[in-house]
């Protein structure tokens, strides 16, 4: 359930598809907010070296259950050395991806035991999964625009069908927990998206 502690530090986290936007967003909303900035995969050193070996275009032979269980473990290290201190001291988190990015690719994308990928996964984060969730959805086709160009990773380089069970997969979270997520139009002009995710943590959180 979502904390209902407001002395305490509120955890934030922005999902969606590649191409969405939410790298962009989650540091403005963190600088707005003067929260604590952080990712998933990659948040710590060791997170890090972790995500190396996620993304790397060389890698090509890693199980979909090796590649859950390593984005868990870089799940714990980033839970217990950034976002736990951080919810602990006062300090709000702004996550770029958490959890549900892994419920999302290895569950939907991968087509893995849900319930299984879950049950890892709460191992993983303990009790903090995010207060609210900000999930950037967006039509394929402007996806697809947004991502001409650049050098993809080893997931940006998955199929459609991979991307939309993900997307897929993003939608169905939402409607699962309807009072921790907020769906917002990624399509929207920067600013336009922007002013969503404010009134969204001002609506749900209260700050």
């Amino acid at each position: 359930m979502v904390r209902l502690d407001m002395s305490s530090g509120r955890y934030i986290t922005l999902e969606g598809a590649e191409g969405c936007g939410k790298s962009t967003h989650a540091a403005r909303l963190a600088e707005a907010l003067d929260a604590v900035l952080t990712r998933e995969t990659g948040g710590t050193a060791i997170g890090q070296r972790i995500r190396t070996i996620l993304h790397d275009t060389t890698v090509t032979n890693l199980s979909h259950r090796a590649e859950a269980l390593l984005t868990a473990a870089d799940r714990a290290q980033h839970i217990d050395e950034v976002v736990a201190p951080a919810l602990d001291s006062g300090r709000h988190v702004v996550s770029d991806r958490s959890v549900y990015s892994t419920l999302a690719y290895q569950g939907y994308g991968r087509e893995l035991p849900l319930a299984e990928v879950r049950r890892l996964n709460e191992w993983a984060v303990g009790s903090h999964w995010p207060d609210l969730v900000l999930l950037l959805d967006a039509a394929p086709e402007v996806l697809e625009r947004r991502m001409r160009g650049r050098q993809l990773d080893r997931f940006e380089q998955e199929g459609q069908q991979f991307h939309q069970r993900v997307r897929d997969g993003f939608q169905q979270l939402a409607r699962d927990e309807p009072d921790r997520w907020v769906v917002i139009d990624g399509a929207q002009t920067l600013d336009a998206v922007q002013r969503s995710i404010r009134a969204a943590v001002t609506d749900r959180l209260g700050i």
